[in-house]
């Protein structure tokens, strides 16, 4: 069975330079639109910095400040979800309990000597 042919692409009418134009115009409007984006952008970011004062952070809090810029590369980079992350986790949460658990523990250890020494049976059944 012989394949349908294809129609050929239809000639370009009216060829005189006008589709050059248009392209040249398009060309031109897409440079000005990138040109404005890129200028709305750059004030963005100065108004930002600005707002944030980060060249004074810096110079006030330069140590900080890179690990502040270590944090937000590592969360970037893909770390977030990572198996170092839940271990320093692990640890972050026992360290922050520590201090929690000790106060619990001195509230019932003074519970305790104070019950003794006030002669109070306070585990024995009567």
């Amino acid at each position: 069975m012989p394949r349908a042919h294809r129609k050929a692409a239809a000639p370009a009418t009216g060829d005189n330079g006008h589709g050059d134009a248009r392209f040249t115009e398009r060309v031109g409007h897409l440079h000005e639109s990138a040109h404005q984006l890129l200028d709305e952008a750059r004030s963005t970011f100065e108004d930002l910095g600005q707002a944030v004062d980060l060249r004074g952070r810096v110079q006030r809090h330069p140590y900080a400040m890179v690990a502040a810029a270590v944090g937000v590369g590592y969360v970037l980079g893909g770390g977030l979800f990572s198996s170092l992350t839940f271990r320093l986790l692990g640890i972050g949460v026992r360290v922050a309990a520590i201090p929690l658990v000790k106060h619990q523990l001195l509230d019932l250890a003074g519970a305790a000597v104070s019950g003794f020494a006030g002669g109070d049976d306070v585990g024995s059944p009567s």
